[in-house]
């Protein structure tokens, strides 16, 4: 009781943890069959997206910025991206390259959960693991796949009669790009790791 009377819910706060329902509103329209499913399904992502951005701007241009918040920011961002990719690959949109993009999925899982292990361990020693470039790249590739590959089944779901014939190469381009983001956030997610671990691994050496 006392912890949650001594949060700060403003509206930056509200827009990150707001995230976590979004996520499951968009895997639900995500394997949803009624129409505009898919449409709806992308479009609440963006604004989820979006909402990633513009709850730091806010927060530092009102002078908002608090521990629970930065706090929360990367914590929900990781629970969004890692639940939308399995989403993804259980609901086949990766087509033929699902078994590739599981095994893929998990090494961005199991990442995380090192970098979070090491940033516990080096809390505990008083040292601050900060996000560096690279990370913050890395989760602006991941929302990118993401996002290309919901609009994949947007553009065949619901709009299927634009591209019928010789334009199907354009629904076929929109994939490709999702895949080539997602093979980017992969290379980038394991390399950004390493180089926590060569930085900060010192910490978990004893």
């Amino acid at each position: 009781m006392f912890f949650a009377a001594s949060l700060r819910f403003n509206l930056p706060n509200i827009l990150t943890l707001s995230r976590v329902p979004a996520m499951f509103v968009i895997v639900g329209l995500m394997y949803a069959e009624f129409p505009w499913a898919a449409t709806i399904a992308f479009w609440l992502f963006i604004a989820a997206a979006l909402s990633d951005w513009f709850d730091g701007m806010l927060a530092r241009s009102s002078g908002q910025v608090s521990t629970f918040g930065r706090f929360m920011d990367a914590v929900i961002d990781k629970v969004m991206v890692i639940g939308l990719m399995v989403a993804l690959v259980n609901g086949d949109y990766f087509m033929g390259y699902r078994t590739t993009a599981m095994l893929l999925v998990l090494a961005i899982i199991g990442r995380e959960f090192m970098i979070s292990g090491l940033r516990m361990v080096a809390a505990s020693k008083g040292v601050v693991v900060e996000a560096d470039a690279g990370g913050k790249v890395k989760t602006f590739l991941q929302l990118n796949a993401i996002g290309w590959l919901l609009g994949t089944r947007m553009l065949t779901n619901d709009f299927g009669e634009l591209f019928n014939g010789d334009e199907h190469w354009q629904v076929a381009a929109v994939h490709n790009v999702g895949l080539g983001f997602f093979v980017l956030s992969v290379v980038l997610t394991i390399s950004s790791g390493y180089t926590y671990f060569r930085r900060h691994g010192h910490v978990v050496k004893d």
